[in-house]
Order: C-alpha cells, then structure tokens, then sequence
C-alpha cells in the first residue's frame, strides 16, 4: 500500500488511495485518529468535498483501509501461476500468509487501530467489511471442495464454513499481535497448524463443533 512521507501535502485533487495514505500517516506520527473531516481536510490542502467524495466518515474509511489488505493480498496471490492449480488447503494457506505479511508491513497502524478503545468489540468494528470479504473467499473455497464429493452427505455447508475460517482469522490475527517471535515465525507455525487442523477435522467432524470450538479459543485468546 502506498503511503506518504514526513508532513508531505496533497496536490493534486486526491484519490481514495491517496487519503488512506494520509490517513494512516496521521495516525502514526499523532498516535491519535483525527477528530474532524474539516481539520484533516485542510491540513492536506484539500476540501471536506474532497474527502467526501471517496468516504462518507473517517469509518468508512478505516474499514476501506482493511479492504485495501485484502485487496492487496488476493492480488498478489493471483499474479502466480501457480496459485490456480492450488488445492483448497493450500490457497487458504497461501492467502493467510500473504495476508500478514500485509499487516506486517502495517504492523504498527494495525497495532493501534486495534487497540485504540478499551473495549475489543469497538476495535473489531472496522473489520466488518473485511468479513465480508474473508467469508465470501472462503465459500468459494468449499464450493470447489464440495463439487468433488459425490454425495451431499458429504459436502459441507458453506454458511458455517465461512464463518469458521473467519473465526479462525480472528484468533490468527490476535495471535500475531501478540507475536514477539523473529519475522513472526510463531504466527507462520499457527497458521500452517490451523489450516491443516481444520481441514483435517472437517471431513471427520461436524462444522457446528468446530465453530463452536473456534470460538472458545477465540475468547480464551482475547482474555
């Protein structure tokens, strides 16, 4: 993601990915969000039209900002040639690790953003829009892997697939954060131990179990 430099000034009539650089800027050398659309505005020579024009709240463009990641990552993954002869297995794999080594790049923006209130679920507010994202990704996932069992007894119900992978996202994703491992190299072992858990256990035990077990270890984690 492109990002600005020192106190530098918009010129030119900015695009969305232009204010997501400034905004992200702002918030790591203020260690605060900005108060006002009107103040952040014109401190980079531009209007609140401006602004508006791509986002309707600094909401929504925090929540633009982890599209942009998913974004980033999905495109990375599709420019190898290999990703598309992937199994499902490897393609989750492939994407969640792309998908940090985004955030990585971004750590200390991600760090703050999601650590700002007090209160986790506040924080966990700008995501919204990227669950969207993680869930629609991994239905597309279990419908390749469905289309090769014969029987329905056997196929999985996409609905509560995707909600599994986006819990196991969540724990991933308060696992990194937590992670003081060189390069993150403890996050890479969870990831690589998860994905293979999960799919292992899905062609042996119900879907309902798992989600319900994803979000156990999601609040052990988060306590």
């Amino acid at each position: 993601m492109a990002k600005t430099t020192g106190n530098s000034k918009v010129k030119k009539k900015p695009n969305a990915d232009n204010l997501i650089a400034i905004y992200m800027d702002y918030v790591l050398e203020q260690e605060k969000t900005p108060k006002s659309v009107y103040k952040f505005a014109k401190d980079n020579d531009m209007t609140e039209q401006d602004f508006y024009k791509h986002f309707g709240s600094f909401e929504g463009l925090r929540k633009a900002i982890w599209e942009k990641f998913f974004e980033n990552s999905i495109e990375v993954m599709e420019k190898s040639k290999e990703y598309a002869s992937f199994t499902n297995r490897e393609k989750l794999l492939t994407f969640y690790y792309t998908f940090f080594e985004v955030l990585t790049a971004n750590r200390s923006y991600v760090l703050y953003t999601l650590t700002e209130h007090e209160q986790p679920l506040k924080n966990l507010d700008q995501l919204k829009t990227l669950r969207k994202r993680i869930k629609n990704y991994a239905k597309t996932l279990i419908e390749e892997r469905n289309k090769e069992k014969s029987l329905k007894l056997f196929q999985q119900s996409e609905m509560i697939f995707s909600e599994g992978v986006w819990i196991q996202f969540l724990f991933l994703l308060k696992f990194w954060m937590d992670d003081n491992s060189a390069a993150f190299e403890s996050t890479d072992v969870a990831i690589e131990k998860s994905v293979n858990t999960v799919f292992d256990v899905f062609d042996n035990t119900p879907l309902e179990r798992i989600v319900d077990f994803g979000k156990f270890l999601w609040k052990e984690r988060m306590a």
